[in-house]
Formats: C-alpha cells, sequence, structure tokens
C-alpha cells in the first residue's frame, strides 16, 4: 500500500511540474446579427402597435434584460460550454479545452461578482476513495487554469463527486467517457 501511494505521489509531482503555463486566447467575437424588417401585410396595417421604447421597464424586467445580455446565457457563446472531459485516470486539462477553461477565466475576471463552483466527477470504475481523489484533482486543475487567467480565488469553488452524479448510466466506455468530467456551475 505505502509503494502505491508513493508511486501516486511522485507522479503527482512529475506531472504538476511538467504542466505548461497556459496561453490566454482571446474568444473570437461572433458577428451580429443581420437586421431583418418585419413585413406587413394589408391585415396588419390596422392593428394597432405598442411602442416599447415609452413602456417603463420594472427593476425585475431589467434583470431579466441583463441576464439576456450576459455571456453565459448566449448559447452560441463558447461560455455555453460547462464541462470539461478527461480520458481514463486523467487530471490535466486537454489542449483542445483550454480554450473553454480561458474563456470561463476572462469571464470571471470581467465578473468579480459571479461565483462559480467546478465539480470533479469520475466514471464507476475503480474504488469510491480513489474517484473522490480524481475528481477533486480534476477540480483543482481546472481551478489551477482558472486562477491562472484573471479568476479571483473567492470567486471558484473546487468540489468532487468521484463517481456520485454519472451524466450517463450506462456501463460501458461511451458512457464513462461522459462521466469523466468537470463541470462548472455559475452561482450568484
Amino acid at each position: 500500500m505505502k509503494k502505491i501511494i508513493i508511486t501516486f505521489t511522485l507522479l503527482s509531482l512529475i506531472s504538476a511540474c511538467s504542466t505548461p503555463k497556459p496561453k490566454v486566447v482571446e474568444p473570437v467575437p461572433t458577428p451580429a446579427p443581420a437586421v431583418v424588417e418585419p413585413v406587413v401585410d394589408a391585415t396588419q396595417a390596422t392593428k394597432p402597435t405598442v411602442d416599447t421604447a415609452a413602456i417603463d421597464l420594472t427593476e425585475a424586467d431589467k434583470a431579466i434584460t441583463f441576464d439576456a445580455k450576459d455571456p453565459l446565457s448566449d448559447p452560441n457563446s463558447i461560455l455555453a460550454k460547462r464541462s470539461v472531459f478527461y480520458a481514463v485516470d486523467v487530471y490535466t486539462v486537454a489542449d483542445a479545452d483550454k480554450p473553454l477553461v480561458q474563456a470561463h477565466a476572462k469571464y470571471l475576471s470581467e465578473h468579480p461578482e459571479r461565483r462559480l463552483r467546478l465539480e470533479g466527477n469520475t466514471d464507476e470504475q475503480g474504488s469510491n476513495e480513489y474517484n473522490l481523489a480524481l475528481g477533486q484533482r480534476r477540480a483543482d486543475a481546472v481551478k489551477k487554469m482558472l486562477l491562472l487567467g484573471g479568476a479571483k480565488d473567492n470567486q471558484v469553488e473546487a468540489f468532487s463527486y468521484g463517481e456520485e452524479k454519472p451524466k450517463a448510466e450506462g456501463h460501458d466506455e461511451t458512457s464513462w467517457s461522459q462521466n469523466r468530467r468537470t463541470d462548472f456551475n455559475y452561482r450568484k
């Protein structure tokens, strides 16, 4: 048992030392949608119209308007993706997912009032203790990248569910690959 712990500790130290500092990649802005003028037929010409500029918005309406403009609410934004996936027994963020983590780091640095809970998850293979530890290492790895990207420590909490919150219920590689992940759960 001691050999396993020592081996695991050495592997953790080696992988932690070999991780390069991530480069911040600016997300590509999406072009604004084209404005389309509505077509009015003769039957609609007699219907009264409402001048929306004259309507006084309540505080609740303003909050809804603000949330609609929040990049987290835009399904076309990179921020809409809220999970990072891993290979078996891996807790380093894959190169393909680094732009996603960097985009979330930039968002957090620009919105200091936002809070994020990172939830590390694993597949069902391995013991409960191992999976809890692996899930925590996954969440911690993403947190470290977020902090390096400009997020503040008080904005990000890393937590592990291990194998307790599977995204897919199957007992095959396809399901397991969906369960090896870190989820981004934002709170205000």
